[in-house]
């Protein structure tokens, strides 16, 4: 079949869909341009490559030539990747949220040709049938409405445009935050917590990060228990359960059921990223290895699967694979990662299979109970149903013999799967989502004492910005030799926040200059200086109906939360007040909400606990890689201290001195030229330790 005009694109969702019978253009003029010299209203369906029911609807109804024919009579057809156009992707998800109550991918809006929307649904079946419209019908009913009462529709673009305009209008009041809203926002998680099986509501089960950063704040700040028990339960419910990769490592998308148990299989890398800090953390302030042990493995399956050979991070892996090398058209959910009772006897041995068996739930028949589409017949979900203390007890042999046979169970069951058709990948890099795996594996270096981490780290930050920013721009995505869409406030935000983790990390004083050249950056671009906060895209594009400022922090955390929480570290690492100004302004701008909906804004719950507190300057007088320094820095991280900032002055030859951003610096000295910690509050220091068993004594008052 001859191509359409998204052969010409590099993203990996529109490519999927280039020999398509639909006339399809990619999101910009040449389709807005036809639409309105034709006339012609405007469908635009929105996805990404690793979108199960994207694939379902691309194979039901836009490979139909039936209804391809009747699409490139009557509309025009733009298919977008919301992880390249975000911006697109909130404006319109907003107006199906108002439309219809909910959301969700594949994204399906009809729109006037100025852009405005007036029909939208998700998911759409080729056919009436079962209560539900089918595309069809839906189309022949636009056409007819189109032809016959054009004015209605017009009516109801306009309304739902000036809907949108009004979520963008400032609060009606900036209201001073304060430590009550941190005590409503725990209250909220609370009221939600599943006692039963971890979580916070019923299912589907979406890992949540941002919900752990705020409740281990909460719990460092009040010392309130049920905060750490909520977290760590959901934590370790999320890793027994399905949801982990217990052959390959990393987290799968959500769970589709209440206890964890069968996920739906497609792995993000903004998942990965930000579990693994919610893992570290929780290593740091239990002092439990396993914590640590899982965030390892996650990292360990990201450098192997999910990164480019010159360092940045690939975006996603599919949920569904090809059944075998036969068929690759024919696809199955988790086709990758579930097995048969049959094929585990196979490949382990006898000693090996009943330990596996027993800790895992294997069933001869399957175990997938909770199967409503009857996707697994006959398969299992990996997920453990007992302790290895137990398991040992039951197979009368030591625990670290049944640990022994787990491991080698999993490497032969890791060689046996890679046989397997893989899962799609896509291959994209996303700056903000390189940013939050930046944190990951800057954060990992020094919890873990892993010198690969911090090297993967750099490699990602020295890849970004040698090949998606010129001093001038900053591009959002990288693929196939390309940079291409100016980034956004999330791409900002998420890779400054990334450049200063991996400043704490690394004490290289070039990621800090970064940081702080990019934050100017980003405040032309996106900060509203009259009201406070960012805007989510930058002005000028005229095909943006509005400019957000989002404040879920759902899956991702908004931009704003992080761009908030990157100005009052760097307020406090550099002694900039007007990043202090900038951040107060914007938390009171969300204070309306954070008071309405505290659990909806939870990273920003974690900014609001940093601006409370009087965060801890840790800074070490001396050579940054100096075994003195890495002493006392790993007696900073072994603890869960969230709101510090830590600095280093740089001494070593060749090095730029930190008194450079950070003047009073200059008066730190090493004492008897050791390396030399300083732990100060607003600039007021105790007295100096070199001796790292003092340092934990200060730190612990």
């Amino acid at each position: 079949m001859t191509p359409n005009r998204l052969a010409n694109e590099k993203s990996p969702y529109l490519l999927q869909h280039a020999h398509n019978p639909v006339d399809w253009f990619p999101w910009g003029e040449e389709a807005f341009e036809r639409a309105r010299r034709e006339q012609k209203p405007i469908f635009l369906s929105i996805g990404y490559s690793t979108c199960y029911w994207c694939h379902v609807m691309e194979r039901e109804v836009f490979e139909n030539p039936l209804i391809a024919e009747t699409m490139n009579r009557i509309v025009v057809s733009i298919k977008v990747d919301r992880e390249e156009r975000p911006d697109v992707d909130r404006v319109y998800m907003s107006a199906l949220q108002a439309m219809t109550g909910s959301g969700g991918w594949p994204m399906s809006m009809f729109l006037t040709p100025d852009l405005k929307p007036f029909f939208g649904a998700t998911y759409i079946p080729p056919l009436s049938a079962h209560g539900r419209t089918g595309f069809a019908e839906i189309l022949q009913r636009i056409q007819d409405v189109w032809v016959s009462d054009r004015n209605s529709i017009l009516e109801t673009g306009e309304r739902l445009s000036e809907y949108l305009r009004g979520l963008s209008s400032p609060a009606s009041q900036s209201v001073n935050v304060d430590a009550k809203i941190l005590d409503r926002g725990f209250d909220a998680f609370a009221r939600s917590y599943d006692r039963l099986h971890a979580g916070f509501g019923g299912a589907p089960k979406f890992p949540r990060p941002v919900a752990f950063n705020f409740l281990f704040r909460y719990y460092k700040r009040t010392g309130n228990k049920v905060a750490l028990t909520m977290s760590l339960e959901t934590l370790n419910a999320m890793y027994s359960g399905g949801m982990y990769d217990h052959v390959g490592g990393g987290f799968h998308r959500y769970a589709t059921d209440a206890d964890w148990h069968v996920p739906h299989f497609e792995k993000m890398l903004y998942d990965q990223a930000q579990l693994v800090v919610s893992f570290l953390e929780a290593r740091q302030i239990t002092g439990e290895d396993f914590y640590g042990g899982v965030a390892r493995d996650v990292l360990e399956y990201v450098l192997r699967e999910m990164t480019h050979p010159d360092g940045g991070f690939y975006s996603a892996q599919d949920a569904e694979s090809a059944l075998g090398n036969d068929d690759p058209k024919k696809k199955k959910e988790g086709a990758f990662y579930t097995w048969t009772h049959k094929e585990l006897k196979e490949v382990l041995s006898d000693e090996e299979f009943q330990a596996f068996q027993r800790y895992y739930g294997i069933s001869e028949g399957g175990n997938v109970r909770a199967d409503p589409h009857g996707e697994f017949p006959g398969l299992n979900i990996l997920h453990i149903v007992k302790s290895k203390e137990s398991l040992a007890e039951e197979l009368q042999t030591s625990t670290g013999q049944v640990s022994s046979f787990l491991a080698s169970s999993r490497e032969k069951l890791m060689q046996a799967r890679n046989k397997r058709p893989l899962p799609h990948l896509d291959d994209k890099i996303l700056v903000s989502w390189n940013g939050l795996m930046i944190s990951a594996f800057a954060k990992a270096f020094r919890a873990l004492n892993n010198q690969a981490f911090l090297s993967a780290a750099e490699r990602a930050a020295g890849f970004i910005l040698a090949t998606m920013d010129d001093s001038m721009v900053l591009k959002r995505r990288f693929r196939d030799g390309e940079a291409r869409i100016k980034a956004q406030l999330a791409d900002y935000a998420f890779l400054i926040q990334g450049l200063v983790d991996l400043y704490e990390a690394s004490l290289d004083i070039k990621w800090l200059e970064k940081a702080i050249t990019l934050t100017e950056r980003m405040k032309g671009l996106f900060y509203d200086s009259e009201h406070g906060g960012f805007f989510d895209a930058g002005s000028g594009d005229s095909a943006i109906l509005v400019r957000t400022k989002e404040y879920y922090d759902g899956a991702e955390p908004t931009g704003n939360s992080i761009a908030i929480l990157n100005l009052l570290r760097l307020a406090q690492m550099s002694n900039n007040k007007r990043f202090d100004q900038m951040a107060q302004d914007s938390l009171r701008y969300f204070g309306e909400k954070m008071a309405a909906i505290p659990e909806a804004l939870a990273q920003f719950l974690a900014a609001l606990d940093f601006n409370l507190t009087k965060p801890k300057q840790i800074i070490i007088a001396g050579r940054r890689n100096a075994s003195g320094t890495t002493s006392l820095l790993n007696e900073v991280h072994a603890r869960f201290i969230p709101n510090k900032v830590i600095l280093c002055t740089n001494e070593g030859p060749g090095e730029k001195s930190l008194e450079s951003i950070l003047p009073f610096t200059k008066e730190l000295k090493t004492i008897d030229g050791n390396a030399t910690a300083y732990v100060c509050e607003d600039y007021t220091c105790q007295l100096p330790v070199t001796n790292p068993v003092q340092l934990a004594e200060v730190l612990d008052q």
